[in-house]
């Protein structure tokens, strides 16, 4: 599933069957509660109420109730919702069981902590190949696997079955890299650069900035 591709349905109008498609609010809420939910189960917690919910994702208590009620009863008025369930039914919902495999460029600091984090697997995500065109590098072993020259991404994500690029690069180099990922196949692109990546309407990509989910952070703390 894309974010990206419109919706087919406004966020006031439901959810609506597992067989349509999420609106862009919907799957953007749904992947905030799957990400507090990941870590809680990892605190060990065995539940988890709509409240709680609601003030790790500022999302209104009442609208986590209605995401979630329309796709059947998970959770107990009282108790609230079981942990390991709902992950497994959001997890469901946003068709992101199973395992998904990533390439990621660039082996620098960045690309190091991302390889070698959990940030990914938490949610069924493998780095499985790592590129980077410093002759210096090529061949470290980084996180699971070792650092590949770019020109052989084509063959990896064939051999692979990669369906996410992460560019973990400077802004000068992600244009070409982004290129080199869409020629390869790849739909998905995760660009922690500031640049404004150009692809076809066909690849999805989300741009990951700190200073963005700062302002984030400000604008609930002034408001």
């Amino acid at each position: 599933m894309s974010f990206g591709e419109t919706a087919t349905r406004s966020d006031d109008a439901g959810i609506g069957a597992l067989s349509e498609r999420l609106s862009l609010g919907v799957a953007a809420r749904l992947s905030r509660y799957l990400q507090v939910l990941t870590q809680a189960r990892k605190m060990g917690k065995e539940t988890i109420s709509s409240q709680e919910l609601s003030e790790y994702t500022h999302v209104n208590s009442t609208q986590i109730r209605r995401d979630l009620s329309g796709f059947g009863k998970f959770g107990k008025r009282g108790v609230g919702y079981n942990v390991d369930s709902l992950v497994s039914q959001i997890r469901k919902i946003l068709r992101t069981s199973g395992q998904h495999n990533i390439a990621l460029f660039g082996a620098g600091h960045l690309g190091r902590a991302i390889a070698s984090s959990d940030i990914f697997a938490d949610h069924g995500f493998r780095v499985v190949a790592i590129f980077d065109s410093d002759p210096a590098k090529l061949g470290e072993r980084v996180g699971a696997t070792h650092v590949r020259h770019p020109d052989e991404l084509k063959q990896v994500v064939e051999e692979e079955d990669i369906v996410v690029g992460v560019l973990a690069v400077p802004t000068a180099a992600a244009q070409e890299l982004a290129n080199r990922l869409v020629d390869a196949g790849v739909k998905i692109i995760l660009n922690y650069s500031e640049a404004l990546l150009q692809v076809p309407p066909e690849v999805t990509v989300h741009t990951s900035s700190p200073a963005v989910d700062l302002l984030y952070a400000l604008y609930f703390y002034l408001t």
